[in-house]
């Protein structure tokens, strides 16, 4: 049986690290503040002209780098992420492009916190139905361009001096303080090739869809619901801004992600004590000291970065992944469950066998 085998992976990251106090600044939050209810210490942003294929671009230049393979031997991209570009087209095509890959196909997929989840799934298919033989799979995502600050307001994030912002900004940017502090940019990227080992690769995979939990975290505005799409009454109520009702997403991950790790488990013929390496998505610390304790995960089978990183959305499990990699707590042989929930909402969970 064909196996999606994993081969290699790289990340890459905002230059300017923005730390609680910094946000401080613009805001009313302080440093203790949200690291009591989220455990975040700082994020990277992006400088303005950035875009989510460019970080894309970085970080997959640096997985085949890892896994020594050339791009002309890619023949799929997948790319997640919830902030392309352009409202079309899509980011694969670009990562495609920026790589020097060959004119092979791009897919984007939208699951945003579980869209590399859902791309790992996507990726494991289209190796074993022999569409694919090397696929490059891109989590990349770039929150800053949903922050709605003004010119003075990023000046005094970017500053390395005590710059405030006036009084009328720091109202304003003070509406999303329970929001805006969790994000960061970045992007992920993974190598798969096609296996004939069975000892190797992506093991199996479980994912779940429920709509009718959609308004739990969305973007009210800008979208096909609105004629126009974006009118100056958006733009004045800064509509692009996703609302969450953060207790039931909260009690959605707890519940969600540890459920459905321990199904996939038990469903591939494992058990968590075969689990080298748990990999949670990285939107709140808390969330998932929660779900290690309900699965009963030691701490060295646990990585977290949330701490440096915030929230990423797709990029955060291939971010998350490296680093552990590089920390040493994952080697050849390891079982490594990959778990996450988002908007949509959408939720699951990926075993690797590295």
């Amino acid at each position: 049986m064909t196996r999606a085998q994993f081969l290699g992976s790289g990340v890459a990251t905002g230059e300017a690290v923005i730390d609680n106090h910094r946000l401080a600044r613009i805001m009313d939050t302080d440093d203790t503040w949200i690291r009591e209810r989220t455990g975040i210490e700082a994020r990277c942003y992006v400088h303005p002209g950035t875009s989510s294929s460019d970080l894309g671009i970085l970080a997959g230049k640096a997985a085949l780098a890892d896994a020594s393979i050339d791009a002309e031997e890619i023949d799929y991209i997948v790319c997640a992420t919830q902030t392309p570009d352009h409202y079309f087209p899509g980011a694969g095509s670009m990562i495609q492009h920026g790589i020097g890959a060959r004119t092979v196909a791009s897919l984007d997929i939208r699951q945003q916190c579980a869209g590399f989840a859902y791309g790992m799934q996507v990726t494991d298919a289209l190796i074993r139905s022999g569409v694919a033989n090397k696929v490059l799979l891109v989590g990349t995502d770039i929150h800053t361009v949903f922050m709605p600050y003004s010119d003075a307001t990023w000046e005094a994030l970017y500053s390395e001096d005590d710059r405030e912002v006036s009084e009328q900004d720091y109202k304003w940017n003070s509406q999303w303080r329970h929001l805006l502090p969790l994000f960061g940019d970045a992007a992920g990227a993974f190598v798969f090739g096609a296996s004939e080992r069975e000892d190797v690769g992506i093991q199996g995979s479980e994912l779940h869809g429920d709509g009718k939990y959609a308004h739990t975290l969305h973007v009210p505005g800008v979208g096909s619901r609105s004629r126009p799409m974006v009118s100056q009454a958006m733009i004045d109520e800064a509509s692009w801004v996703p609302v969450m009702d953060g207790r039931a997403t909260f009690r959605f991950a707890v519940t969600k992600m540890p459920e459905v790790t321990k199904s996939l488990v038990q469903a591939t013929g494992y058990t968590l004590d075969d689990v080298s390496l748990l990999v949670m998505h990285q939107a709140n610390l808390r969330i998932n000291e929660a779900c290690q304790k309900a699965m009963g995960v030691s701490d060295d089978r646990v990585h977290n970065n949330i701490q440096q990183y915030g929230n990423t959305t797709s990029a955060t499990l291939p971010l998350c992944f490296h680093e552990a990699l590089q920390d040493g707590k994952a080697k050849e042989g390891d079982l490594v469950a990959f778990t996450a929930l988002g908007a949509g909402l959408h939720w699951g969970s990926v075993l690797l066998r590295l």
